[in-house]
């Protein structure tokens, strides 16, 4: 695990399995019609159970871009907020993902959750670069903690390959 301090936020990176890590909140890569397939969503579904699905399902469609939240299930998480970064018909693009960031950051603090734990959002499934996400994540996260945050106080990364892990660690490294 790497930590670095922002002015109001820790960011931490950890490689492996975003369902082991301990946080509020878990964030699930989601496509817009918040059914939980493969991957992120897939580990989510399997060790939290059907009920997220079924939940999130109910609260869908949503644009790409959005996040929603339900409960967590068998997960010891408050909440998995699904970040919807794909659509049917649509691929992660950089506008999508910056979205869902900071749409699932606002959530976060909406629901006053001090720490919450993210994959790399588009990147599996959906094919979107790592470099290019690891540069949105990292910015979307320094414009949230510009905005001086209450409860949020802890934003995890959890990369599951080590390439991912090396990508964002690099990205990481630039933080001013």
């Amino acid at each position: 695990m790497i930590s670095k301090k922002l002015q109001h936020i820790v960011i931490e990176l950890v490689h492996g399995d975003i369902t082991g890590v301990s946080a509020d909140i878990i964030v699930n890569a989601a496509n817009n019609e918040l059914w939980m397939g493969s991957g992120v969503a897939g580990a989510i579904k399997i060790k939290g159970g059907r009920e997220i699905e079924t939940e999130a399902m109910s609260k869908g469609p949503v644009e790409p871009g959005q996040a929603v939240e339900t409960g967590a299930g068998k997960l010891p998480y408050r909440h998995v907020i699904h970040a919807a970064v794909m659509g049917r018909d649509t691929s992660p693009d950089s506008v999508i993902i910056e979205e869902a960031v900071s749409n699932s950051l606002k959530l976060a603090e909406k629901l006053q959750c001090s720490s919450i734990v993210f994959p790399a959002l588009g990147t599996g499934v959906g094919g979107f670069s790592l470099e290019k996400c690891a540069e949105i994540m990292t910015e979307e996260v320094k414009a949230f903690d510009r905005a001086a945050p209450l409860h949020v106080k802890k934003v995890i990364f959890a990369l599951f390959s080590q390439k991912a892990f090396d990508v964002f660690e690099a990205m990481y490294r630039k933080i001013s």
